[in-house]
């Protein structure tokens, strides 16, 4: 596999295993980081370990689900790092479907946690571990659900707006320091979060008619948007959402 991205000596920190989270990891990894992964399941992270470049990647499990266990989380990965986390990519999320008035109140508690919370605390750790020393990059994976209005999408598509805006004050706050915080929203991506949901009878095809490009995205497609975000090549790249998603939010 060839790669465009130079990240040799680089620290990464990557939240999330699967899906696209793991694809991410693979590639800075196969691009020369140092990638620590966090996530809840040890047996996601360790084939992802498995299958990423030279033992590049390696996996720490963690439930993101309460800001003590994202310090926890951050401050582990930044001692294995060597004291230092220059790239963060959250790709942490999980969704449940409901009209409003079916939604339950611990399903709510439960999206905006994993979704939200964790995109606040891990993200303010990293950043106080960034900003000091003067350079970062921060990714995070929100979702055209932040700025379109789907059907029984409303936990999910309030947290992911909240990413978007939580991001922008999180550049706005830091780029005098030379941190970076950006996202990269994707359409229907085919994961796990998804694999059920499109498994339904005409699901698939009634996503793949609202996207231009006439196909679902894949965690591949997801690589390139995230790796130039988390590169020197977006330095004065800050506060965006970069929708990578076939042209969805063009209809």
């Amino acid at each position: 596999m060839e790669t465009m991205w130079n990240f040799a000596g680089a620290r990464a920190l990557v939240a999330g295993a699967g899906g696209i989270g793991g694809a991410v990891a693979r590639a800075l990894a196969h691009a020369g980081a140092d990638v620590i992964a966090l996530d809840r399941d040890p047996v996601r992270l360790d084939e992802l370990a498995g299958t990423a470049t030279a033992g590049r990647v390696r996996g720490h499990t963690a439930d993101l689900t309460s800001a003590s266990a994202c310090r926890e989380a951050v401050a582990g990965a930044a001692e294995l790092l060597g004291g230092r986390i220059e790239v963060f990519v959250h790709a942490v999320g999980m969704n449940d479907r409901h009209p409003v008035l079916e939604t339950p109140d611990e399903l709510w508690d439960k999206i905006t946690a994993v979704n939200l919370g964790s995109a606040f605390w891990l993200g303010r750790a990293v950043g106080a571990l960034m900003v000091p020393a003067g350079h970062g990059r921060i990714v995070y994976l929100s979702s055209v659900s932040g700025l379109l209005a789907h059907r029984d999408h409303a936990p999910y598509a309030a947290t992911k707006g909240g990413v978007n805006q939580l991001m922008r004050v999180m550049a706005r706050e830091w780029a005098p320091h030379g941190v970076t915080v950006n996202a990269v929203a994707p359409g229907y991506t085919e994961t796990g979060l998804t694999r059920a949901y499109l498994a339904r009878p005409g699901v698939r095809a009634s996503m793949e008619a609202l996207v231009p490009a006439g196909r679902l995205g894949t965690p591949e497609d997801l690589v390139g948007p995230t790796l130039f975000l988390a590169s020197d090549a977006s330095a004065f790249v800050t506060g965006q959402v970069l929708y990578a998603d076939g042209g969805r939010t063009l209809v």
